[in-house]
């Protein structure tokens, strides 16, 4: 059966973004809540892939001012979102970014792959396993774990620190990256433990 992490690990948290006030929720993007709570859960598996010398990429969605980036992304469900300068569009003020430690991959569209340098990063960095968490479940981490999938890593989605843009469309979400991997599903005390009793693999 194959372990969590094979080879070297890189934790991806996509697009855990903003202040956690209210106030500065832009409204563009349907939730199922509880993301403050899926904080308080990233953070210690952060702190323990760092403890441990593995990578820590954090993605955000970033789209200019005259939303000339958007494309066909608000022909669904979502509004104006994650636009520069907004108070929500940067890392999420609680998480341990780390400015020239961490790692910062902006985006355009929903997968972490599409149009960055994330690919490039990661082969420098030697990563096979790519330890994914944060939102949308069913939007930019089902998008970024099947890129992941479909590049030959292999991706796992830490089950208690993703959120969706409805409880269905979560669920449904986590069978369908189960699908494409049959170990994909984890938790982050799963991660954490995992972080904590092994190195890298650099050979």
């Amino acid at each position: 059966m194959p372990e969590l992490v094979e080879g070297n690990p890189a934790l991806i948290v996509v697009d855990i973004m903003g202040t956690g006030r209210p106030e500065d929720d832009d409204g563009g993007i349907p939730s199922m809540g509880g993301d403050e709570e899926r904080v308080d859960r990233v953070i210690p598996m952060i702190e323990a892939a760092k403890a441990n010398g593995f990578p820590v990429v954090y993605i955000i969605e970033v789209h200019r001012p005259d939303h000339v980036d958007f494309g066909r992304e608000l022909d669904g469900s979502e509004t104006i979102h994650c636009v520069e300068g907004h108070p929500g569009t940067q890392i999420h003020t609680r998480l341990p970014y780390k400015h020239g430690v961490d790692y910062l991959i902006p985006k355009r569209r929903y997968s972490a792959f599409f149009g960055t340098d994330l690919e490039i990063l990661l082969k420098g960095l030697k990563a096979n396993t790519l330890i994914l968490c944060g939102g949308l479940t069913d939007v930019c981490v089902h998008y970024t774990f099947a890129d992941a999938h479909q590049h030959d890593y292999y991706a796992r989605v830490v089950t208690d620190c993703v959120g969706g843009s409805s409880f269905e469309a979560h669920d449904a979400s986590l069978n369908a990256m189960k699908y494409l991997q049959r170990d994909a599903h984890c938790t982050a005390s799963e991660v954490i433990d995992a972080f904590n009793t092994r190195g890298r693999k650099d050979a």
